[in-house]
């Protein structure tokens, strides 16, 4: 079968197209006939060799198929979602049951994508972690990638009283603010503090969601008021963070939180009432996933580069 494989760790050049034997499936398994494939920072890391170790890293030796999240059809014409730790850039992959969700007739590949991985990381940045209170600011930073966009629409229908979304352009501002947000500013770290505190009306914000990291993080700290959280659950900048001392957090009562979804489906399942929930407000079109560009898997790499330099709105997908 057709699939794109890396042997050996680096950038999106490493990626390879090859002919591999069909997967074979084994108890509490399906072999999933793949429609679509989802792009994740995840992959990215895993083909850069970063969690190699730990009870979540993809095992097995070199060359390794990446890819986190497939939609596709069982042996028994069953359409569904769902998660793998790797082997989703391919014609056909293997699924274990717990991770498998059907899909409500009409939703579409890229939008099922969308909500798992970056839906629940969203669902869970705003419910679990930051625990969002009705009428509370929300800061949102890359607002129109695939996981901001979702946190923009779900703090909305959660009850945030402002939602700030952060984004590095005109036009992905402006998505943004079609999606729900109050404001959109830019998100450099350079000025951040000023022009999210006039965005936020010269008040502290009550949460920011940051998956950019480094300097930004650092400049993010300054906005929280009293009883603030920064939920930390990315670092697309690839820049360190400060060191914070534990004394500035306790002076507003300032709480730091990091999340990673992975952990998360590997103990309970990809499915769950979080899930359902996402697919029924998707069904119903209250919760609009963006589905960005759509690759031929063999342009794979075109992909990461792509999601790599900022130049992506959406979800990203791969169709086999």
């Amino acid at each position: 079968m057709r699939a794109m494989r890396f042997g050996r760790f680096g950038g999106p050049e490493v990626l390879e197209e090859a002919d591999v034997p069909d997967p074979l499936a084994g108890p509490g398994e399906s072999v999933v006939q793949v429609e679509a494939a989802g792009v994740n920072f995840g992959d990215i890391k895993q083909i850069a060799g970063e969690h190699t170790d730990g009870p979540y890293a993809p095992q097995g030796p070199l060359p390794r198929i990446p890819g986190m999240e497939v939609v596709g059809r069982t042996a028994a014409g069953q359409r569904v979602l769902g998660y793998v730790p790797q082997g989703g850039y391919a014609a056909k992959t293997v699924v274990a049951d717990r991770h498998l969700v059907p899909l409500p007739p009409g939703l579409g590949a890229g939008e099922a994508l969308a909500v798992l991985l970056q839906g629940l990381t969203a669902w869970h940045l705003l419910r679990s972690v930051a625990r969002i209170r009705p009428g509370e600011s929300v800061v949102v930073h890359a607002a129109a990638g695939g996981t901001g966009s979702l946190l923009v629409q779900l703090a909305r229908e959660f009850g945030a009283g402002r939602i700030i979304a952060t984004a590095s352009t005109d036009e992905k501002r402006a998505l943004a603010l079609e999606l729900g947000a109050d404001a959109a500013i830019d998100g450099d770290a350079a000025g951040y503090r000023e022009r999210v505190l006039d965005a936020n009306r010269g008040h502290p914000v009550d949460i920011v969601l940051d998956a950019v990291g480094g300097p930004v993080l650092d400049a993010a700290l300054d906005t929280l008021g009293h009883l603030g959280r920064l939920v930390t659950y990315g670092v697309s900048s690839r820049q360190t963070a400060s060191a914070i001392a534990p004394s500035r957090l306790a002076v507003d009562s300032i709480t730091v939180a990091g999340f990673w979804v992975i952990p998360l489906i590997v103990r309970s399942g990809a499915g769950g009432a979080e899930l359902a929930e996402l697919l029924d407000l998707t069904a119903q079109r209250r919760l609009r996933p963006l589905v960005g560009a759509e690759y031929d898997l063999a342009r794979a790499r075109d992909a990461h580069e792509d999601l790599l330099g900022r130049r992506t709105k959406g979800k990203l997908i791969l169709r086999p």
